[in-house]
């Protein structure tokens, strides 16, 4: 299969020049009718935070990797990205990264599953752009199907693998319920928002968040529809929230033992949830002593979120399967595609042999005698053609490389002069 990708992502460059060369729906639509115009055929382009890719079927069989690479980079001009920024792909192996990137192998956070959506999404992109054939359209199938039974048939996605989502879920081990629960979320920095995300995917409502600069805190409450607490009076309503997590860049400890004993006070013995994941500790470390007091800190999290990528790992081989199985099934299609003509070539050859045989001892015979030979003479044809028929797709079916089909259909081919040239003597 001449397939040909190029990948920049989060292995090869860093995140600076990832966002320089990402490519949004609308700059994927204008590039794409260029791309098809010099070099691709068909493809697809996949952008994302951690990577963008352009794989398809190259109109020059010669092309080369780095004329795609300047063309997107003259596209995006941003002259800084060079050639090692790339990692590049042909035939078998482009279609097994393919395979990976779906199946969530190839991610940053090992079995991410959005990026399987993402996929799709991509793939969709190119057939309303019409950047897809028959081919690649059967590939995209096959890359779904793998992708989605890696996410149904193995643990690869199940399990937190980030601090943020991490946390989240070491809440939901306090209260199942979290819709009903009122959250206070210390501090406004990337990984408080990435905890308000995971929050408000669980469908929490009452959030509200504190900083100690107060634009940061209203800029990710007027995007997320949080209520702000004026990071003054922090100590002051503690005891109104049963969950907290923090995550500043405090030197010191923003709450203290008897800051929380005073909160529990307050709260009349009702459970809180606190997570700290700040570095230093936001919360003093003996608050955990407390009664009702569910603390955990950052080292917990971290051995929470190792324990899943153990477990996670382990579930690689199974996916690599399943990997395995939907490739050679494309494989055994995409073969078959250059047997079709030769068994049709075939067939048709010694039809016409049979055919003009025939022809030339119509009149000799009775009719009665002429329809015998005809019968006869077609279910010879039969018996002498269908062991190398069935060979012939048998081969294609176990045959991992293409060129191998090739060759017995050349062989063939050449045997019987199937190119077009008269079977009359």
């Amino acid at each position: 299969m001449d397939l040909i990708g190029i990948s920049m992502n989060f292995r090869t460059a860093p995140i600076e020049l990832r966002e320089a060369l990402s490519l949004s729906s609308t700059e994927i639509t204008e590039f794409v009718p260029l791309l098809k115009n010099d070099f691709l055929s068909s493809g697809y382009i996949l952008s994302t935070c951690n990577r963008t890719e352009i794989f398809g079927f190259p109109k020059d069989k010669e092309l080369a990797h780095h004329k795609i690479e300047n063309f997107l980079i003259n596209f995006k001009q941003v002259r800084e990205i060079r050639d090692e920024h790339f990692s590049k792909f042909h035939s078998f192996e482009a279609l097994n990264h393919v395979f990976r990137v779906a199946s969530g192998l190839d991610s940053m956070m090992l079995g991410d599953s959005q990026i399987f959506g993402q996929v799709k999404n991509s793939f969709k992109l190119a057939d309303d752009l019409e950047f897809s054939n028959p081919v690649l359209q059967r590939m995209f199938n096959s890359v779904i199907v793998a992708g989605k039974r890696a996410i149904s048939e193995t643990k690869i996605g199940e399990g937190a693998t980030s601090i943020s989502y991490a946390a989240v879920q070491l809440v939901e081990k306090i209260f199942s319920n979290l819709a009903s629960k009122k959250v206070l979320v210390i501090g406004a920095g990337e990984t408080s928002e990435l905890v308000i995300t995971h929050l408000k995917s669980k469908e929490t409502k009452d959030i509200t968040i504190t900083n100690r600069t107060l634009a940061k805190a209203e800029e990710l409450a007027q995007k997320y529809n949080l209520k702000v607490l004026d990071f003054s009076l922090l100590k002051e309503y503690l005891h109104e929230f049963d969950i907290i997590l923090s995550a500043t860049s405090s030197d010191l400890p923003l709450v203290l033992y008897s800051d929380m004993q005073n909160a529990m006070k307050k709260r009349k013995g009702n459970p809180v949830c606190i997570t700290d994941i700040a570095i230093p500790r936001d919360f003093d470390s003996k608050v955990s002593k407390i009664e009702n007091v569910f603390y955990n800190d950052i080292d917990s999290l971290n051995s929470i979120i190792e324990s899943n990528l153990q477990k996670r790992k382990h579930e690689i081989p199974k996916v690599e399967k399943i990997i395995e199985h939907e490739m050679n099934e494309l494989m055994k299609w995409y073969n078959s595609l250059g047997v079709v003509p030769t068994i049709k070539s075939l067939r048709n050859y010694f039809e016409d042999v049979r055919l003009d045989e025939l022809k030339k001892i119509k009149n000799k015979i009775q009719e009665s005698d002429y329809d015998k030979v005809e019968d006869m003479t077609r279910r010879l044809l039969g018996r002498l053609l269908g062991a190398p028929t069935a060979k012939l797709r048998e081969i294609s079916e176990k045959s991992s490389h293409s060129s191998e089909i090739l060759t017995y259909s050349s062989v063939l081919k050449e045997l019987y002069n199937l190119n077009g040239q008269s079977t009359k003597e």
